[in-house]
Parts: structure tokens; sequence; C-alpha cells
């Protein structure tokens, strides 16, 4: 019998991150799983890829909370991924080296909440109150919602707190504009915007890295690779090149999704990890109202990036533990809103681990914002594995030009970069939206907005029964988000005492050890 004749307790929609998390707890609990994925690889942002011999992350160099007692260490436990990862801690004393202008005045986060307000209080010794505030700011917001300290009590967040914006909280907290920024500087990993993005996000966020910091040994990828062995073990399949086009319903429920080459994947259960607008393209049912579909299809998505992986000169690039983010003016907010001739207004910047005792990099990554605007002449043009294609030599120039406008930048702060280049492979919000799956290349999913939170939150549950959403543009993206949100979609079958109780028992208590 072929898997499209059969009919699982579940199918999957997309195999990145939240779909392979909702996959091995089904799996877990003893029901038949099968995963999608459109093209050959899988894990969404988690994928990785090889160049010159060199592996290359997509989207994910580095995790939070993974101490032992920490949120993400419990729940990579129950997945059984903690025991298997290969990681390796980032630098304690600055694990963030922030930097400003063309002076590049520098400043690092500690690691740790003790660590990082002592380090801060060092470039800031006038303002050890507010660094005070922020540090116990930071950790009362994410204190109600209690799932991400891998406890089962309701949220108990309000609304003033959803509402409350990110950049009015920091103009708050001090009227020195330098502290501000520091303290908002690893804006690239939430896309902030000034006039939309809650606190709530940043401190979510932020919070999980300054518990503790960990770079993946030869990529993220493993995650991916490690839930997909437990899957299969669980007697669950993951089908590649398995586009899937439409979700086929009656009156109460769906019944099967149709690929695009015509195969059938039946289910009792549908769970989609992709955007909710392209879920909303693929039912039709008079389940959903049109109202919800265009309020689904009209929400704003976070801006896309532009990546750029380079191949250095062996014994060249010292390593470093810390990731670099720059900025070129004293203000984290809104670089994506850019002048063509000033691109780019900041990046970020990671070196990767491959052999922990090598003092070197023999390669780089760096990302900077770029909006989908620049790549539109493209857009009706697709290449990947499995939809093979050339975008035209025109393309190819953009990318050259923009290539060299970023080394030229990076080079600025790291001394002997631009010399030690022997080749480079950039990717574009295209090559995001191909890949990942993602609405014009969108970095982060559906942008939060404290004008009105409640419209940006997409709930589990569909009007159509057997249909969930997870994924990051259901509540949170990054690892430890999109791992929360995975526990939430699948709570609405198992029930989330049920599920946090058997997290729960995966607490290490790390006086113990």
């Amino acid at each position: 019998m072929s898997d499209t004749t059969k009919k699982y307790d579940l199918v999957v929609i997309g195999s990145g991150l939240g779909g392979l998390l909702c996959a091995y707890i089904f799996g877990k609990e003893g029901y038949k799983v099968c995963v999608l994925e459109k093209n050959n690889q899988i894990g969404g942002s988690l994928q990785t890829f090889v160049r010159d011999k060199q592996i290359f992350d997509t989207g994910v160099h580095y995790v939070g909370g993974l101490d032992k007692g920490q949120p993400l260490h419990t729940f990579f436990s129950y997945f059984e991924l903690m025991d298997k990862l290969k990681i390796v801690r980032m630098d304690e004393n600055g694990f963030e080296k922030i930097t400003f202008g063309k002076e590049k005045k520098a400043f690092f986060y500690g690691m740790g909440y003790e660590n990082f307000s002592q380090t801060m209080k060092g470039y800031f010794p006038n303002e050890a109150d507010a660094i005070d505030k922020y540090c116990l700011d930071l950790q009362s917001t994410c204190a109600v919602f209690p799932m991400y300290n891998a406890d089962d009590a309701d949220d108990s967040v309000t609304t003033e707190l959803l509402q409350l914006s990110a950049i009015d909280y920091f103009k708050n907290l001090t009227s020195n504009t330098e502290l501000q920024n520091v303290l908002a500087a690893t804006n690239l990993l939430y896309a902030g915007v000034s006039d939309k993005t809650p606190f709530y996000v940043h401190a979510l966020v932020v919070n999980s890295y300054m518990e503790s910091a960990y770079r993946f040994i030869n990529g993220g990828g493993q995650i991916a690779n490690l839930l997909a062995r437990s899957i299969r073990a669980q007697g669950g399949v993951i089908v590649k090149y398995a586009e899937a086009e439409k979700i086929i319903t009656n009156e109460e429920e769906a019944l099967y999704v149709q690929t695009k080459d015509g195969r059938q994947f039946y289910g009792n259960y549908f769970i989609s990890g992709i955007h909710p607008a392209s879920l909303m393209d693929m039912l039709d049912t008079p389940k959903i109202r049109n109202v919800y579909k265009n309020r689904i299809k009209t929400l704003e998505n976070t801006t896309s990036i532009f990546i750029l992986n380079l191949i250095l000169k062996k014994h060249t690039i010292p390593y470093q533990n810390y990731n670099i983010y720059h900025y070129d003016h004293w203000n984290v907010w809104d670089t994506f809103q850019y002048e063509e001739h000033e691109w780019p207004l900041s990046y970020a910047a990671f070196y990767p681990v491959h052999k922990q005792e090598n003092p070197f990099v023999d390669s780089l990554t760096v990302m900077a914002y770029m909006r989908y605007d620049e790549v539109k002449p493209w857009e009706n043009t697709f290449n990947t594995i499995y939809q093979k294609g050339s975008r035209g030599e025109s393309y190819e120039q953009f990318k050259e030009k923009k290539s060299k406008q970023l080394i030229r930048k990076l080079s600025e702060n790291i001394p002997g970069l631009k010399e030690a280049i022997i080749g480079y492979y950039a990717s574009t919000p295209l090559t995001y939206r191909d890949y990942i799956g993602t609405k014009e290349g969108s970095i982060y999913g559906i942008l939060k907005d404290y004008h009105d939170p409640i419209r940006t939150f997409i709930a589990p549950r569909t009007r159509v029964r057997n249909v969930l959403i997870t994924g990051q543009n259901m509540h949170m993206h990054g690892i430890y988000g999109v791992t929360v949100s995975a526990i939430k979609t699948c709570a609405e079958v198992f029930g989330r005492s049920y599920l946090m109780d058997q997290i729960k028992a995966c607490k290490v208590d790390p006086s113990t050890v």
C-alpha cells in the first residue's frame, strides 16, 4: 500500500521546527504520523547547506535558554534532543558585541542577568537604577507567559502589557539615548519596528539568550535531523517533494491533503506549519468565513533579509565566541527603511563552530535587512531543488552589488576580512521565500503590533475542527517561540496539563547535577 492511500492519525504540512515538534508529540502518543515537505530538505529555517566543504545555517545561528534547569533545556529534554545536540556555550563575559557608528564604539552583553547588569554598569555607571529595572522588567514580563517557563499555569498577561510599545519602554526607562540603543541592539532577532513592536516581544526573545547562549557545532540542522530520526522510529513517515496544494473537506472536517502532483494524504488531524495566509488559500470551505481569510491575508509581515555566506582563507580570521550587531547610527529601530546608497544601515555577523579546538574560522555569515521591493523585478521567478529556474543575469548583478556593499561594511569591523575572502554566496528575500516558504521572504512571519495586539495572535484552532496551526506565525518566532507554539497546538488535542506534566518531569535541577 502506498503512503498516499493510507489514512494517518495526523498529516503535517511543512517540516519546519513547529511541524516536526508536533509530529514528534503525536508519534510519542502512539499516533500514526505523516509529514509533507515540498522541498528535498527538511527543517525550514533549521536547514543547513554546504558550499566549498563549509556548512552554513539558513536561519538559526545560536539559541538561548539551554542551561540545565532553564526552560528550553526542559523542552528539549522532553523531545529527546538535549543529550544528542552538539553545542558550545558562548562567551559568558560577552556573547554579543554591539557596535555603533564609523568609530565602531563597542559594548558587550554579559551572559546571565547578574553578569549582564555588571557589564552594563561598567559602560554606564550613572545608569545603575535603569539597568537593574530593565533586568527585572525582562524577567517579570516573561513570568506572565508561564509556558515560556515550562509551566502550565494560565497566562496572566494584561492588555496593558500587550499594548506597551518597546521603543516607548526604553524612552521611559532612561533619557540616555546611548543606553536605550545598546539595550535594544539585538533588534535584528525580532525585526523590531518603532511604531509597532510591543515590549513583550523584545522581552521573550532577549530573555532566553540572556539566561544562556549556545552555538550549534556544524549547524542547527541537527535539530531537524534528530527529530526526523525520532519520528521515523515512532513509525511516522516524512514525504519529501510533496507540496500541499489543497485541503479537501466535507461539511464538518478536513478529509485529505492533495499535493500539486495529485497525491492524496488522508488524516484524522491536520496541522499546518506554513504561513496562515497560505493555509487559507488551501481551504475552500464555508466553515472559514471570507472576513477571517481577509484578515489573515492583510496582516503585515516582518521584513526580509539578505544573507551573505563567506568562504575564508584558512588560519586568517580568528574565531570569536560572540556575535556582532552593528548599526551605522545611534538608532537601532527601522533600519530596514534605507536609501539604496546607504544600505545596509545595520547587520549581524555570526561565527560558525565546526571544530571546537580550531582558533580560526573558515567561513562567516552576515545578514542585513532587505525589503522585498528590492527584488520585486524578479518575483515571478522561482529557484529551488524542486522547481529549478534562473532569475537571469540582472539578478546576479544585483546580488553581486549588494554583496560587495555588505563586505565593505563588515570589513570595517573585522580586521583583515576583505583580504581573507576567497568566495561568497548570497541569498535574497526570494531565496528565503522559495526555500522557507514565508510570504515575501519575511524573516519572522507576522509582525506583532502593540496598537492592536489581539489581531496579530493566531489561534491554534481553525473553524475546521480537525485542522490546526503551528509555527512562528501562531505566537512567537525563533526556536524558543516555535517550541512553545507547537506545544500549545498539540495541547488542543491532548490537553495542556497532560502535556505539561510530562514536560515538567524532564526538568533538571541544576543544583543536583
